[in-house]
């Protein structure tokens, strides 16, 4: 793999290099991660790539084969095959979720009940729709925000369990059992949202998600390390994955034994996936580039700026909106698009970028970013969990752009 001339891309040699420093000292040789990986690209060429730390508890280094778990960096993905269905005219932004999924029917909101007593609901002011699914304002919780009865009763059920009892249409059905926190689109709460979006994929393309994935976004961008479970002739290249506890770091997955070595009964498109530095950055070049790629278009230029526009009610920001006690960003100054973090106002956000900015991350503490005025894209690998546990993504970005000409 060539990297092109930083210079010649509109970055200082010498300020890109700290970014390296910064990784090496703060984080990675004094064991804060356990490996650090990171990309950046100007116009799709890539002027940065650089890899720190042992892949493995018992050695090897990573390198640009090393297969990382994005988790919530799946949910752009299903996001996108959504809007491919979209294109086809086979679902609209406005479409009523149950038109697809009837067991969403007849949903309430929250009125009363949980631990233990039943729960009592009331209608909602208006159906969840599917723009709700793609922006997070559809009402739905997840178990590990902890502040409800409702994700409670999430948490009882095990419904995010990916080997449980249920696969993706057993999911969809256990949820429609269950109350709302809020009206669709009258606030913002991170979510299962697009793991339903992923039921929706299945349901209105008569495959499987993994397939669908595969045969139309993955197979044809040339993605070949990117999958919901990791080959037996990829396992090793899978790098050990940790918890933060107090005092250091904990192993949590690892190798032949991790989950992801065997296919998940639910295929979760809100945070399942495996893959590469390098083949997601083709994923964020397709975006870049308004939907094509070497050739092959997957969308068109219009849907992805329709994409990574702020699509919460009234142009309002997270901060107005947010019930969510955890998400992948902060809330000042950010809006949400069809499967992005957008950011609207920089000052307000506290950190350099542009206006139309789009990202997110993952739990594991990976993150990308695309910024589409100064045409740069960033790719985070490391396997730390909760990502919240370092400042890391606001000490990238800054140093990032710090770097421009």
């Amino acid at each position: 793999m060539a990297l092109a001339d930083p210079q010649a891309l509109g970055f200082d040699r010498a300020r890109l290099a700290r970014i390296d420093t910064l990784l090496a000292e703060r984080y990675v040789t004094t064991g804060l991660l356990p490996n650090a990986q990171i990309l950046i690209a100007r116009e799709g060429e890539i002027a940065h790539f650089s890899h720190l730390g042992q892949a493995r508890e018992e050695g090897g280094a990573v390198t640009e084969a090393s297969l990382f778990r994005i988790a919530s960096m799946t949910k752009p993905i299903t996001s996108l095959a959504f809007m491919m269905l979209l294109e086809e005219a086979e679902v609209g932004l406005d479409t009523p979720v149950h038109h697809v999924l009837p067991e969403f029917k007849g949903l309430g909101v929250y009125n009363g009940g949980g631990g233990g007593v039943p729960f009592v609901t009331k209608p909602t002011a208006e159906p969840m729709r599917m723009v709700d699914l793609l922006r997070h304002t559809s009402g739905l919780t997840y178990s590990f925000q902890n502040r409800s009865n409702i994700d409670a009763a999430y948490r009882e059920q095990k419904l995010e369990n990916w080997f449980g009892n249920h696969d993706l249409n057993g999911f969809v059905g256990a949820l429609g059992q269950l109350p709302l926190e809020f009206s669709p689109g009258s606030a913002w709460n991170y979510s299962v949202s697009t793991d339903v979006l992923g039921a929706v994929v299945e349901r209105l393309s008569g495959q499987t998600l993994d397939a669908f994935f595969h045969e139309r976004i993955f197979a044809p961008l040339g993605m070949h390390d990117t999958f919901f479970h990791v080959p037996e002739d990829k396992i090793d290249r899978l790098v050990d994955c940790y918890d933060w506890v107090p005092g250091g770091k904990k192993l949590w997955d690892r190798g032949a034994n991790s989950a992801w070595a065997h296919r998940p009964k639910f295929l979760s498109g809100g945070g399942g996936l495996v893959s590469t530095a390098l083949d997601y950055h083709r994923f964020c070049t397709l975006c870049l580039n308004g939907g094509t790629l070497d050739g092959v278009r997957l969308v068109s230029r219009k849907t992805i700026e329709l994409m990574t526009q702020n699509h919460l009610p009234g142009g309002a920001d997270l901060s107005a909106m947010s019930k969510s006690l955890f998400s992948e960003t902060q809330n000042a100054g950010t809006g949400f698009g069809l499967g992005f973090a957008v950011t609207i106002d920089p000052v307000r956000s506290m950190m350099p970028g542009s206006v139309g900015e789009y990202y997110w991350g993952g739990m594991f503490s990976t993150a990308f970013f695309i910024d589409p005025v100064e045409r740069i894209s960033m790719v985070f690998m490391t396997q730390l969990r909760p990502s919240s546990t370092y400042p890391i993504r606001r000490e990238l970005k800054t140093l990032i752009y710090s770097a421009l000409l």
